[in-house]
């Protein structure tokens, strides 16, 4: 996968909204290029002195686009998106969550026929590469520029971890939130081959929790086709079967979903594993 995490110019649509506009003057405070926004009838508007567009059709007349975070409400985000990525925009960051499963159904068989588009989310709190570029409401401030790349399902452990290892020293290069839907784009694979790939990461942090066989999956990619240190945590340990851990995509519905199950396949599959959030920092070098 190209790094397509450090693409220059950054789109806002929803840029309108409250949460588009505090994110947006977030973004930009920590230097991300954002450089315009689009909301259908807002066009001609001004949000942190970054022209605002009807649709990204007419933005494009005037900037090339890399990266478009999407703000969107749940009831048009289905459209927002497909708008991405009809406009083959290259990575699209849908931090919305809520969105009807038959839209993201729809999205996902329009992604499949785009030899352009990369989705990471929706219910996604996006990606920071600090120092570099915030992409979505990852906060800067519990991070720190450094070698670990993070990927996690969850936007609240992610913060944790990523203040936790900034606190004793331990920098990251990314933090990545695939979000907790049971339908979204970009996955741990993805994730884990893209830190496997670049030579500035060191160290991988993986957080998991209960429900679904991705984190099983990944343990397999870990043990095929990554070579450097991972280290993981499974939330969700004393789960009873059935409950759901506050995303859609974390309900425990068999032992081989629990996290002791996922823990196990992980450690048999090299990596370093964790049974709760302090002992993953303190795992790390």
């Amino acid at each position: 996968m190209p790094n397509l995490f450090e693409g220059k110019n950054v789109i806002v649509q929803g840029i309108t909204g409250a949460h588009g506009q505090f994110q947006t003057k977030a973004m930009l405070k920590a230097g991300t290029n954002v450089v315009a926004g689009t909301t259908p009838g807002k066009g001609g508007q001004s949000i942190e002195n970054l022209p605002v567009y009807n649709s990204i059709q007419e933005l494009q007349e005037d900037f090339q686009v890399d990266i478009s975070v999407i703000f969107v409400p749940a009831p048009f985000a289905k459209s927002a998106i497909i708008e991405a990525i009809d406009a083959q925009i290259p990575l699209i960051i849908t931090v919305t969550e809520g969105i009807p499963l038959h839209d993201m159904l729809q999205v996902y068989e329009r992604l499949q026929k785009s030899a352009t588009s990369t989705l990471l989310g929706p219910n996604s709190p996006g990606a920071l590469l600090p120092g570099v570029n915030k992409l979505g409401i990852i906060p800067t401030a519990f991070s720190k520029p450094g070698t670990v790349g993070i990927v996690s399902r969850s936007g609240t452990l992610t913060y944790e971890t990523m203040a936790g290892l900034s606190e004793k020293g331990v920098g990251q290069k990314y933090v990545i939130g695939i979000g907790g839907d049971m339908i979204h784009g970009l996955g741990y694979q993805a994730c884990l081959q893209l830190f496997q790939d670049d030579p500035d990461v060191d160290q991988i942090v993986m957080i998991g929790e209960i429900g679904g066989t991705e984190e099983i999956d990944a343990a397999l990619f870990i043990k095929n086709h990554v070579t450097k240190p991972v280290y993981s945590y499974i939330a969700g340990h004393h789960a009873p079967t059935g409950v759901q851990l506050g995303h859609a995509g974390a309900i425990l519905g068999s032992k081989h979903e629990s996290a002791a199950a996922k823990t196990r396949v992980l450690k048999v599959s090299g990596a370093k594993t964790a049974t709760s959030i302090t002992e993953l920092i303190s795992l790390v070098k």
